[in-house]
């Protein structure tokens, strides 16, 4: 019934290959089927003006597509002089979803900012760089505790995310572009590696949903987050 011939419940493959940049303090390759994402993390010792001296930390995301990430080519934001709304969109909600993961008392007073590029995108490029972005973040925080710049540990909780929807009336796991772009209902999950939400974003794009259809969704989402938090830790032990 999918295109891609996967179970509804099925996650398309996951892998993650860490230290994909030389020069980053943590950097992974994340790929969710044809989805791919260049995720890295900068430690800076400074902090934004609004919360300088409290004795917090921040962490903060940008996001952007290269031109050919999609089937046909788009201008680079740079030459037109602004990021486009989605792009804006898309990495405050990066950032809010991994602030959410960390003690900011623990992280001192610094700022860490989590760079996702992606390389090829075939749905869920949010998502991916959530969970991609994650990894990036342990592995820099990992950096801060070996050289003993930071006591205990910040991050609480590991943070993913997963996209799902009603394709062809039924509930679906993780839509790739071809479900993504016909589905009735499409929805953005983001929760913590305990299974507490984060944030969702759920909007009927052809035809409205019930309240038994949105639990569906979110007992797929569970299961689809509880793969990529395993996959998460797989990679970073």
């Amino acid at each position: 019934m999918r295109p891609s011939g996967r179970d509804l419940s099925e996650m398309r493959a996951v892998s993650i290959e860490t230290g994909f940049t030389k020069h980053a303090e943590g950097s992974c390759l994340i790929k969710m089927g044809d989805t791919h994402v260049l995720c890295t993390a900068t430690i800076e010792d400074r902090v934004p003006p609004f919360i300088k001296g409290s004795g917090l930390g921040w962490v903060t995301a940008e996001y952007g597509m290269l031109p050919r990430a999609t089937n046909t080519r788009m201008r680079r934001e740079a030459a037109s002089g602004k990021q486009g709304g989605r792009t804006v969109e898309i990495q405050r909600l990066i950032g809010r979803a991994l602030r959410a993961g960390v003690d900011r008392v623990a992280l001192g007073e610094r700022q860490i900012t989590v760079d996702c590029d992606v390389i090829q995108a075939d749905g869920g490029t949010r998502c991916a760089s959530i969970t991609g972005g994650w990894v990036a973040l342990r592995l820099a925080v990992n950096k801060l505790m070996k050289a003993g710049d930071v006591i205990s540990d910040p991050l609480v909780d590991p943070v993913a995310a997963v996209s799902c929807g009603i394709y062809a009336g039924q509930p679906v796991l993780d839509l790739d572009y071809p479900e993504d772009s016909e589905a009735g209902v499409d929805g953005n999950f983001i929760m913590t590696g305990s299974g507490k939400l984060i944030e969702v974003q759920m909007s009927a794009e052809g035809s409205v949903f019930s309240r038994a259809q949105m639990d569906q969704l979110m007992d797929l989402a569970e299961k689809g987050v509880s793969e990529l938090a395993a996959a998460q830790k797989a990679a970073t032990a």
